[in-house]
């Protein structure tokens, strides 16, 4: 609900703060006090068109602010309305759209008495409403649908159209077969040729290298003999013992590596066909590695994926017809469900104007009509159409251009649908009632406190009196220019007000008496205890 609402610097208004309960607020003042700022404010918090006119004359821009709470949630919505330039929108702080203000503020407040943010005008809400009331399940119809669109997606996905799934099965068998082709059953191939190729590369530089060191190495070579000279002198003599016997290994080493260079050297050969065989498949590998994955590991899981989307193709006459035998028993199923709902909407239809047009009698609207019409194989085009003269046909309440009928007309409407927004304001809800209407009317809005925050703009004391809170908003001369001043009334000066708005003549003791009468007779002569409000 608004638990609390501040303006600065719009039309008459200086500052404000008002702080919002629940249940029925009421806010009265002559013509020309500025009340209906207080709609307008309230209008411009959830989106509504910004006008510079609207600004305080000598004020730069107007700002409203509110802050909406629902249980351990809130959020606060700014609104800033400059003389010059475009409006700003402001969500817990930071700067938002309009249209993201409007979104947010169809979820908090529905406005009576104007067509914009009034959300019984939009369709669909018009169909839930009625399901409500019906008591229409509409839980399995949906669970059919979504299993449909699950199901044309599987559809879509085996490939509908017969020429693209050619295609598709003309590629993947192309990208098959080169990668079956290329016979790849090794994912460290290409570093095991890499390795074969720099050797047959080079395998003349490698003899070569191979025969130089064995010259010198060798047993006819010049290390060996320069060793085997060193221990002939140094055996036998104690001081070199030690060191003799590292020659001796050592001369045993290099008889070792002597033979492992000639074996190693014997494999090398210069093989050109062989190199040439290694290099072109190094390119089919480098062909693969580029079309179809970074390394043959990815090349070869391509290789998987192919081969099972092109078996799902290939199989696509049998999976279609599974499927399409599944999608006519979901057909089926769901045009029975949708006759079922349609049938059940259609049901309570009737039996939803009638509670309406009852509460639209008890509203001094005798003669008005409400008709809901339901269309569509589910019912799903439903349009709640209104007419408050005899003789005119109903249109729907988006047309309805009185703006005190359509206020009516929601009073109505939200007696019997009780969900909706939060909180509720209704403007020109009296106009033209007055008497035993005007009582029904306060009732009426009195009873939807019970489940909403309810804020009503009324002239009529009737209405007033069945308040849970009074603000009175009144206008003075403040330094030269005009302002508007609002506070909650007490007791005392909630039967002064009633008094004013009764005869016009608070003054008079016979006004009192009949305002007291009345806080009596509709049992709310109790104090006003859910708001309080600041102004200045």
């Amino acid at each position: 609900m608004l638990s609390e609402l501040v303006v600065r610097d719009l039309g008459v208004i200086d500052e404000l703060t008002l702080v919002l309960g629940p249940g029925l607020t009421v806010v009265s003042g002559e013509t020309g006090a500025g009340k209906t700022l207080v709609v307008e404010a309230i209008g411009l918090l959830v989106g509504g068109r910004a006008d510079a006119s609207l600004v305080r004359p000598g004020a730069a821009e107007a700002e409203i602010e509110g802050r909406f709470v629902s249980g351990d949630d809130e959020v606060v919505v700014r609104r800033v309305i400059p003389r010059q330039g475009r409006s700003r929108a402001y969500v817990d702080g930071r700067l938002a759209t309009v249209s993201a203000l409007a979104e947010l503020g169809r979820d908090l407040v529905d406005l009576h008495g104007q067509h914009a943010h009034q959300s019984l005008l939009s369709p669909a809400v018009q169909r839930a409403a009625l399901d409500r009331f019906g008591g229409v399940d509409t839980r399995r119809l949906a669970s059919l649908l979504d299993d449909r669109r699950v199901l044309d997606a599987e559809l879509a996905q085996l490939g509908g159209d017969e020429r693209a799934r050619a295609r598709e099965i003309d590629l993947l068998r192309h990208q098959l077969d080169e990668i079956d082709g290329a016979r790849l059953d090794d994912p460290d191939e290409d570093e095991r040729l890499d390795a074969e190729e720099d050797l047959l590369a080079d395998a003349v530089a490698h003899r070569e290298a191979a025969a130089a060191a064995l010259a010198a190495v060798g047993a006819d070579g010049a290390g060996a003999d320069a060793v085997g000279a060193a221990l002939a002198v140094l055996r036998g003599r104690p001081p070199f013992t030690d060191l003799a016997s590292r020659l001796e290994t050592l001369a045993a080493e290099l008889a070792d590596v002597a033979a492992e260079l000639r074996a190693r050297a014997e494999t090398i050969e210069d093989d050109p066909a062989r190199l040439a065989e290694i290099r072109r498949r190094r390119q089919v590998l480098a062909d693969l590695r580029r079309k179809y994955g970074d390394t043959l590991a990815e090349v070869l899981a391509y290789g998987d994926e192919v081969r099972a989307r092109l078996a799902e193709l290939e199989s696509h006459d049998q999976k279609a017809a599974e499927l399409e035998a599944r999608a006519a028993d979901l057909d089926e199923a769901i045009a029975a469900e949708r006759a079922r709902v349609a049938a059940a909407r259609r049901a309570a239809a009737p039996a939803l104007a009638r509670a309406v047009q009852a509460r639209l009698r008890e509203l001094a609207m005798p003669v008005a009509r409400l008709d809901v019409t339901v269309d569509g194989v589910a019912g799903e085009k439903v349009v709640f159409a209104f007419s408050a003269n005899e003789g005119h046909p109903p249109q729907p309440l988006s047309r309805v251009a009185s703006g005190g009928e359509l206020a009516r007309a929601m009073l109505a409407l939200r007696l019997e649908l009780t969900a909706g927004p939060p909180t509720l304001v209704f403007d020109e809800v009296d106009a033209g009632i007055g008497g035993e209407a005007a009582l029904a009317v306060g009732a009426s809005l009195r009873a939807l406190g019970e489940d909403h925050q309810v804020l009503v703009v009324t002239h009529l004391a009737q209405v007033a009196a069945h308040a849970d809170t009074h603000v009175s908003v009144s206008k003075h001369a403040r330094s030269g220019s005009t302002v508007s001043v609002a506070r909650v009334l007490d007791p005392a000066e909630r039967v002064v007000e009633l008094s004013r708005m009764l005869s016009g003549t608070p003054e008079s003791d016979a006004a009192r008496r009949h305002a007291t009468e009345l806080l009596a007779a509709v049992g709310a002569s109790a104090p006003a205890r859910r708001g309080s409000l600041e102004s200045r």
